[in-house]
């Protein structure tokens, strides 16, 4: 099983959103027996909330289901067990690397899967309100992530 945990600030706007499409993008791929998907936040502020409402809003509207996704705060033993730590942002991957988990082949920026975009961060839009555009930009990288760990997936397979 690959773990995959999306990181953002509060886990209510840009990783659950990332979490959700993840997590359509790999049912679709008929692989959700072998990839495990999650999110969480730097911090605790809205421990136990749903999505953002823009959140909620932006993946209703492109079919995607968010029902269960429940804020909650990253812990050390997260950071651990996942396999790929997928951060949404420099101030994201600057915590990560104070809780433990410096920038790595399996600790980076979704965006950073994403060279042809101009854009190295997925912008938080809980003050601007710009969710169509943060949908777009994990959609990207999503779907970049997905191709990273099949090819993964692949070599596992081949080599046994």
């Amino acid at each position: 099983m690959i773990r995959v945990l999306f990181i953002c600030l509060g886990n209510i706007c840009r990783s659950p959103m990332a979490e959700a499409v993840f997590r359509n993008m790999v049912e679709e791929a008929g692989l959700a027996d072998e990839i495990d998907v999650d999110s969480a936040g730097i911090g605790n502020w809205h421990a136990g909330d749903p999505p953002h409402i823009g959140t909620r809003r932006v993946l209703e509207k492109n079919g995607i289901d968010w029902k269960g996704l429940v804020s909650r705060q990253v812990t050390p033993d997260d950071l651990q067990r996942a396999d790929y730590v997928v951060a949404m942002d420099d101030a994201n991957m600057e915590a990560l690397e104070r809780l433990g988990a410096p920038r790595s082949e399996r600790v980076f920026r979704l965006l950073d899967l994403v060279p042809d975009e101009p854009l190295n961060e997925v912008p938080d839009p809980y003050y601007d309100g710009r969710f169509d555009e943060v949908y777009r930009l994990v959609q990207l990288g999503c779907r970049e992530l997905l191709q990273k760990i099949q090819k993964e997936l692949a070599k596992r397979k081949a080599s046994k």
